[in-house]
Protein backbone atom coordinates (compact mmCIF):
# COMPACT_ATOMS: atom_id res chain seq x y z
CA UNK A 1 0.00 0.00 0.00
CA UNK A 2 1.30 3.42 -0.92
CA UNK A 3 2.05 5.85 1.88
CA UNK A 4 -0.78 8.36 2.08
CA UNK A 5 1.62 11.14 3.07
CA UNK A 6 3.11 11.20 -0.40
CA UNK A 7 -0.18 12.53 -1.75
CA UNK A 8 -0.75 15.16 0.98
CA UNK A 9 -1.09 18.85 -0.07
CA UNK A 10 2.05 19.80 1.86
CA UNK A 11 4.15 17.28 -0.05
CA UNK A 12 2.67 18.30 -3.40
CA UNK A 13 3.40 21.97 -2.56
CA UNK A 14 6.97 21.10 -1.59
CA UNK A 15 7.41 19.14 -4.77
CA UNK A 16 6.20 22.07 -6.87
CA UNK A 17 8.60 24.36 -4.96
CA UNK A 18 11.51 22.09 -5.81
CA UNK A 19 10.44 22.03 -9.46
CA UNK A 20 10.61 25.87 -9.63
CA UNK A 21 13.62 27.19 -11.51
CA UNK A 22 16.39 28.32 -9.17
CA UNK A 23 16.75 31.73 -10.79
CA UNK A 24 13.04 32.54 -10.20
CA UNK A 25 13.35 31.58 -6.56
CA UNK A 26 16.44 33.74 -6.10
CA UNK A 27 14.98 36.71 -7.95
CA UNK A 28 11.82 36.65 -5.81
CA UNK A 29 13.76 36.61 -2.54
CA UNK A 30 16.28 39.15 -3.82
CA UNK A 31 13.43 41.53 -4.64
CA UNK A 32 12.02 41.19 -1.11
CA UNK A 33 15.46 41.75 0.41
CA UNK A 34 15.98 44.81 -1.81
CA UNK A 35 12.69 46.32 -0.65
CA UNK A 36 13.65 45.73 2.96
CA UNK A 37 17.06 47.33 2.52
CA UNK A 38 15.45 50.28 0.72
CA UNK A 39 13.03 50.87 3.59
CA UNK A 40 15.70 50.78 6.30
CA UNK A 41 17.42 54.08 5.37
CA UNK A 42 14.05 55.85 5.43
CA UNK A 43 13.47 54.66 8.98
CA UNK A 44 17.00 55.62 9.93
CA UNK A 45 16.60 59.06 8.34
CA UNK A 46 13.40 59.62 10.30
CA UNK A 47 15.12 58.65 13.54
CA UNK A 48 18.10 60.81 12.61
CA UNK A 49 15.89 63.83 12.01
CA UNK A 50 14.18 63.31 15.36
CA UNK A 51 17.52 63.00 17.15
CA UNK A 52 18.93 66.01 15.30
CA UNK A 53 15.93 68.10 16.34
CA UNK A 54 16.25 67.07 19.97
CA UNK A 55 19.99 67.81 19.89
CA UNK A 56 19.54 71.21 18.20
CA UNK A 57 21.19 74.03 20.19
CA UNK A 58 18.25 76.31 19.38
CA UNK A 59 15.71 73.79 20.71
CA UNK A 60 17.80 73.37 23.86
CA UNK A 61 17.93 77.15 24.30
CA UNK A 62 14.15 77.40 23.82
CA UNK A 63 13.46 74.78 26.49
CA UNK A 64 15.90 76.38 28.94
CA UNK A 65 14.54 79.87 28.36
CA UNK A 66 10.91 78.78 28.64
CA UNK A 67 11.53 76.91 31.90
CA UNK A 68 13.47 79.80 33.43
CA UNK A 69 10.85 82.30 32.25
CA UNK A 70 8.12 80.35 33.99
CA UNK A 71 10.28 80.09 37.10
CA UNK A 72 10.84 83.85 37.09
CA UNK A 73 7.11 84.51 37.09
CA UNK A 74 6.54 82.05 39.94
CA UNK A 75 9.25 83.77 41.98
CA UNK A 76 7.73 87.16 41.18
CA UNK A 77 4.36 86.02 42.53
CA UNK A 78 6.04 84.72 45.69
CA UNK A 79 7.81 88.07 46.17
CA UNK A 80 4.57 89.96 45.56
CA UNK A 81 2.73 87.82 48.13
CA UNK A 82 5.54 88.39 50.64
CA UNK A 83 5.36 92.15 50.14
CA UNK A 84 1.61 92.28 50.67
CA UNK A 85 1.62 89.73 53.48
CA UNK A 86 -0.88 87.54 51.65
CA UNK A 87 -0.89 83.78 51.24
CA UNK A 88 1.22 82.41 48.38
CA UNK A 89 -1.10 81.16 45.67
CA UNK A 90 0.40 80.79 42.20
CA UNK A 91 -1.73 82.02 39.31
CA UNK A 92 -0.66 79.76 36.44
CA UNK A 93 -2.10 81.94 33.67
CA UNK A 94 0.75 84.53 33.71
CA UNK A 95 3.26 81.71 34.23
CA UNK A 96 2.22 80.23 30.90
CA UNK A 97 2.26 83.70 29.34
CA UNK A 98 5.95 84.14 30.18
CA UNK A 99 6.72 80.57 29.18
CA UNK A 100 5.07 81.14 25.80
CA UNK A 101 6.83 84.47 25.29
CA UNK A 102 10.24 82.92 25.92
CA UNK A 103 9.48 80.13 23.46
CA UNK A 104 8.63 82.71 20.80
CA UNK A 105 11.43 85.18 21.51
CA UNK A 106 14.32 82.70 21.87
CA UNK A 107 14.76 81.73 18.17
CA UNK A 108 15.20 85.32 16.87
CA UNK A 109 17.53 86.11 19.77
CA UNK A 110 19.53 82.95 19.09
CA UNK A 111 19.89 83.91 15.42
CA UNK A 112 20.80 87.47 16.44
CA UNK A 113 23.63 86.21 18.63
CA UNK A 114 24.85 83.92 15.85
CA UNK A 115 24.85 86.88 13.45
CA UNK A 116 26.83 89.05 15.86
CA UNK A 117 29.41 86.35 16.50
CA UNK A 118 29.84 85.40 12.83
CA UNK A 119 30.13 89.04 11.75
CA UNK A 120 32.25 90.26 14.66
CA UNK A 121 34.01 87.19 16.12
CA UNK A 122 35.33 87.56 19.64
CA UNK A 123 38.45 85.56 18.79
CA UNK A 124 39.22 86.15 15.11
CA UNK A 125 41.86 83.87 13.58
CA UNK A 126 45.31 85.48 13.77
CA UNK A 127 47.23 86.22 10.57
CA UNK A 128 49.41 83.32 9.49
CA UNK A 129 53.11 83.88 10.20
CA UNK A 130 55.43 84.52 7.28
CA UNK A 131 57.36 81.33 7.98
CA UNK A 132 55.14 78.47 6.92
CA UNK A 133 56.69 76.05 9.40
CA UNK A 134 56.02 78.31 12.41
CA UNK A 135 52.84 77.53 14.40
CA UNK A 136 50.14 80.22 14.27
CA UNK A 137 49.79 82.34 17.42
CA UNK A 138 46.77 81.63 19.65
CA UNK A 139 43.70 83.79 18.93
CA UNK A 140 43.23 86.82 21.15
CA UNK A 141 40.11 88.59 22.29
CA UNK A 142 39.20 91.37 19.87
CA UNK A 143 38.38 94.46 21.90
CA UNK A 144 37.03 96.19 18.79
CA UNK A 145 34.61 93.39 17.88
CA UNK A 146 33.50 92.99 21.49
CA UNK A 147 32.71 96.71 21.74
CA UNK A 148 30.78 96.66 18.46
CA UNK A 149 28.71 93.66 19.55
CA UNK A 150 28.03 95.24 22.93
CA UNK A 151 26.78 98.48 21.36
CA UNK A 152 24.62 96.70 18.76
CA UNK A 153 23.18 94.30 21.32
CA UNK A 154 22.26 97.07 23.76
CA UNK A 155 20.73 99.35 21.13
CA UNK A 156 19.23 97.43 18.20
CA UNK A 157 18.80 94.15 20.06
CA UNK A 158 17.46 95.73 23.24
CA UNK A 159 15.01 97.95 21.35
CA UNK A 160 13.59 95.05 19.35
CA UNK A 161 13.30 92.85 22.43
CA UNK A 162 11.52 95.59 24.36
CA UNK A 163 8.99 96.15 21.58
CA UNK A 164 8.52 92.40 21.16
CA UNK A 165 7.80 91.94 24.86
CA UNK A 166 5.41 94.87 25.12
CA UNK A 167 3.40 94.07 22.01
CA UNK A 168 3.20 90.39 22.96
CA UNK A 169 2.12 91.11 26.54
CA UNK A 170 -0.55 93.66 25.66
CA UNK A 171 -1.87 91.60 22.73
CA UNK A 172 -2.11 88.45 24.81
CA UNK A 173 -3.72 90.31 27.68
CA UNK A 174 -6.38 91.67 25.33
CA UNK A 175 -6.94 88.33 23.62
CA UNK A 176 -7.40 86.62 26.99
CA UNK A 177 -9.54 89.35 28.53
CA UNK A 178 -10.99 88.76 31.04
CA UNK A 179 -8.24 86.33 31.97
CA UNK A 180 -9.30 84.11 34.88
CA UNK A 181 -7.16 83.43 37.91
CA UNK A 182 -6.34 79.71 37.91
CA UNK A 183 -4.33 78.33 40.83
CA UNK A 184 -4.61 74.69 39.77
CA UNK A 185 -1.87 73.63 37.36
CA UNK A 186 -3.94 71.01 35.54
CA UNK A 187 -6.89 73.37 35.14
CA UNK A 188 -4.49 75.96 33.75
CA UNK A 189 -3.19 73.45 31.18
CA UNK A 190 -6.79 72.62 30.24
CA UNK A 191 -7.54 76.34 29.92
CA UNK A 192 -4.58 77.07 27.64
CA UNK A 193 -5.20 74.06 25.42
CA UNK A 194 -8.96 74.62 25.24
CA UNK A 195 -10.73 75.94 22.18
CA UNK A 196 -11.46 79.66 22.14
CA UNK A 197 -8.94 80.57 24.83
CA UNK A 198 -7.36 83.18 22.58
CA UNK A 199 -9.58 85.53 20.59
CA UNK A 200 -7.46 87.84 18.46
CA UNK A 201 -10.52 89.78 17.36
CA UNK A 202 -10.47 91.39 20.81
CA UNK A 203 -7.03 92.89 20.14
CA UNK A 204 -6.93 96.54 19.10
CA UNK A 205 -3.45 96.80 17.62
CA UNK A 206 -3.47 100.61 17.67
CA UNK A 207 -4.05 100.47 21.42
CA UNK A 208 -1.38 97.78 21.81
CA UNK A 209 1.16 99.83 19.88
CA UNK A 210 0.37 103.00 21.85
CA UNK A 211 0.83 101.16 25.15
CA UNK A 212 4.08 99.58 23.91
CA UNK A 213 5.49 102.94 22.88
CA UNK A 214 4.50 104.48 26.21
CA UNK A 215 6.48 101.95 28.25
CA UNK A 216 9.34 101.58 25.75
CA UNK A 217 11.85 103.95 27.33
CA UNK A 218 11.20 102.99 30.98
CA UNK A 219 11.76 99.30 30.17
CA UNK A 220 14.79 100.01 27.97
CA UNK A 221 16.45 102.21 30.61
CA UNK A 222 15.73 99.63 33.31
CA UNK A 223 17.30 96.96 31.11
CA UNK A 224 20.49 99.00 30.74
CA UNK A 225 21.06 98.55 34.48
CA UNK A 226 21.49 94.79 33.99
CA UNK A 227 22.04 93.64 30.43
CA UNK A 228 25.21 95.57 29.46
CA UNK A 229 27.11 93.75 32.23
CA UNK A 230 25.64 90.40 31.14
CA UNK A 231 26.51 91.07 27.50
CA UNK A 232 30.05 92.13 28.38
CA UNK A 233 30.62 88.88 30.30
CA UNK A 234 29.08 86.88 27.48
CA UNK A 235 31.05 88.49 24.66
CA UNK A 236 34.38 88.45 26.46
CA UNK A 237 34.35 85.25 28.53
CA UNK A 238 31.84 82.85 26.93
CA UNK A 239 32.97 81.56 23.55
CA UNK A 240 29.90 79.69 22.26
CA UNK A 241 26.47 81.01 21.33
CA UNK A 242 24.89 78.13 23.27
CA UNK A 243 26.79 79.13 26.41
CA UNK A 244 25.82 82.75 25.97
CA UNK A 245 22.16 81.83 25.69
CA UNK A 246 22.41 79.85 28.92
CA UNK A 247 24.06 82.76 30.75
CA UNK A 248 21.46 85.10 29.30
CA UNK A 249 18.64 82.80 30.42
CA UNK A 250 20.01 82.66 33.97
CA UNK A 251 20.29 86.44 34.08
CA UNK A 252 16.84 86.51 32.54
CA UNK A 253 15.41 85.02 35.73
CA UNK A 254 16.25 88.28 37.52
CA UNK A 255 14.96 90.31 34.61
CA UNK A 256 11.87 88.12 34.33
CA UNK A 257 11.00 88.77 37.96
CA UNK A 258 11.16 92.51 37.30
CA UNK A 259 9.08 92.23 34.13
CA UNK A 260 6.54 89.98 35.86
CA UNK A 261 6.08 92.50 38.64
CA UNK A 262 5.80 95.26 36.04
CA UNK A 263 3.24 93.46 33.87
CA UNK A 264 1.15 92.57 36.93
CA UNK A 265 0.56 96.24 37.67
Amino acid sequence: MANASTHSPAVRKTSRLHRLPLNNYLSTNTLSLTRLLTALPKLNNKDSRTMALSDSPMVTAMVQSAALGGLANVLAQVISAYRTGSEVSIDWVPVFQFLLFNLISTPPNFLWQEFLESTFPAYPPPPHPKKSDAPPPPPKLSIRNTAIKLVLDQTVGAALNTLLFSTFTHSLRAALHPAPRITNLFKAISFWTGQGTLDLTRVDFDTVWAASCEEFWPILIAGWKLWPAVSLINFSAVKTVQGRNLVGSLAGVVWGIYMSLLSAQ
